[in-house]
Order: C-alpha cells, then sequence, then structure tokens
C-alpha cells in the first residue's frame, strides 16, 4: 500500500511539473519586444510556472519545466533556431535556479526578493558571457557572417546584458504579489509532496 502511495505521488508530480511546462510555453508565445532593444529580444513570462514548480518540489522541478517548454518549442516549430531555444533554456536555469534555492534555504517573501535579484543578475551576466563567447559566434556561423569583437561586445552591452536585466525585474515585479496571494498554497503543496 505505502509502494502504491508514492508510485502515485511521483505519478502526480509528474503530471503537475508537465502541466506546468506546458503553460510555461503557452506563456511563452505571448511576448513583447521593447522598443528600445533588438526586436528577436522579447519579454515574456514563461519562467514563472518553472519557478512555482522549483518552489513546491525543488530547484530541478524548475529546471524541468524550463526543460518542457524549450523541448515542446522546438517541436512545434522552433527547430529552425536551436541556438535560441538552447539560449533561452540557459537564461531559464540561470534565473530559477538561484530564486528556488534561496527560497528553499529561508522561506518567505525576503527570501523570494533576494533569490529574484539574485537570478536577475546571475541571467544578465551568465548569458552577456555566454553570448559572447558563444552564442553570437554560433549565430553568425549559421548564417554565415563575420561577426568582430566590437559587433559582439556592442551586442552584448547594448541588448544581452540590458534585456536579461529588465526581464528579470519585470518577471520579478510580476511574481512577487503573485507569490504573496499564492504563498499557502504554495506551502501545502509543499507539504503534500515533501
Amino acid at each position: 500500500m505505502m509502494h502504491s502511495t508514492m508510485r502515485s505521488s511521483k505519478l502526480l508530480k509528474l503530471i503537475i511539473i508537465s502541466l506546468l511546462g506546458t503553460i510555461s510555453l503557452g506563456l511563452f508565445f505571448l511576448n513583447f519586444p521593447l522598443p528600445f532593444l533588438p526586436p528577436y529580444l522579447k519579454i515574456d513570462f514563461s519562467d514563472v510556472p518553472a519557478i512555482m514548480a522549483a518552489f513546491i518540489f525543488s530547484p530541478f522541478a524548475g529546471v524541468l519545466v524550463v526543460a518542457i517548454k524549450n523541448i515542446l518549442y522546438l517541436v512545434i516549430g522552433g527547430a529552425s533556431d536551436p541556438i535560441g531555444v538552447t539560449a533561452n533554456f540557459l537564461a531559464g536555469v540561470m534565473f530559477t535556479v538561484p530564486i528556488a534555492v534561496l527560497y528553499h534555504k529561508y522561506k518567505g517573501v525576503k527570501s523570494v526578493i533576494s533569490g529574484l535579484v539574485s537570478g536577475t543578475v546571475i541571467m544578465a551576466v551568465g548569458m552577456s558571457v555566454l553570448n559572447y563567447i558563444i552564442i553570437l559566434p554560433a549565430y553568425s556561423w549559421l548564417i554565415g557572417m563575420e561577426m568582430n569583437e566590437q559587433i559582439k561586445w556592442v551586442s552584448v552591452m547594448a541588448g544581452v546584458l540590458p534585456f536579461n536585466l529588465i526581464k528579470g525585474i519585470i518577471v520579478g515585479i510580476l511574481f512577487v504579489p503573485l507569490f504573496i496571494r499564492m504563498r499557502s498554497w504554495i506551502e501545502q503543496k509543499q507539504m503534500k509532496f515533501g
């Protein structure tokens, strides 16, 4: 009986993570560019379900939601841009994991805010470095265009870095009131699956 209950609990956990991954994909399509940044950099709220999964279960559950979203996106139509999908996965992980780690360590609104700040900085700096070293050179190779150091530097400093900072701030502003409203529900789910 105990074994059956554990198995059904794991199955329910997997269903919830999959559902949050699907919701994340839907939110990924509801995106918008910022007027002063390159149009291919678009803000979306697809990391919110990943953060919820990471809060309810573990940071790894958040990573799974980000992975499900990106795999579904590849299947649906993003196969023409595997570099962008990979970049989105890495950005989501860099943003979600620090938030979840701090939340699980300290539990509370202050830890959520600290996590959002940490996640935003880690995502912004991490994606800037990855874009400079790997992502932008991969894109330039893919489209057959030469990209010198100056173009990469300007792309990172005028595009990637401010975009990720702004995205983290916007998602954080949306998430904090959402967390405050859903905190007791999240804590109930943690107790159920913990």
